[in-house]
């Protein structure tokens, strides 16, 4: 089944392990697979999101000025591409990771964007400190952190 085109599609610049990346991206994704693959490049699909990695060798180096959030619906999923993203790679604060690629993630629930913007600014910023001492986001803490009235 040929998917819909994108009109943006985020270009991947890896130095020589573009199709293995792309490979691994889908094997942790539902509904991605490889759209096409050569030596130089690979062309694959997540969830409907097209990318191009592409083995353009060692200039450059995935950083955090540039990443990937995913939106999770419940602990279950958080902790699904949490522990797979992670393996190999490297956790950090507030729902981010690298993984094994270098390419940096966040690892989100969809209620984190109502905690942090709580009407209360107290419980908004009780949800912002919780988060803050978290690697991988704890949707329960997070929310009993807003419900706390202490």
């Amino acid at each position: 089944m040929e998917s819909k085109t994108n009109k943006i599609v985020p270009f991947l610049w890896f130095n020589a392990n573009a199709a293995d990346a792309a490979r691994y991206y889908c094997g942790i994704f539902p509904n991605a697979h490889i759209k096409s693959e050569n030596p130089q490049s690979a062309n694959f699909e997540l969830d409907g999101q097209e990318f191009i990695a592409f083995n353009g060798g060692p200039m450059y180096q995935f950083n955090e000025a540039s990443s990937w959030m995913i939106r999770c619906h419940d602990q279950k999923e958080v902790d699904y591409y949490w522990e797979r993203l992670v393996e190999g790679g490297t956790p950090s604060r507030c729902g981010w990771l690298k993984d094994k690629f270098g390419m940096s993630w966040q690892v989100a629930p969809v209620q984190l964007k109502a905690l942090l913007a709580h009407p209360n600014p107290i419980k908004a910023q009780k949800a912002f400190q919780a988060m803050m001492k978290m690697q991988k986001l704890d949707i329960a803490l997070l929310e009993a952190a807003v419900e706390d009235e202490a």
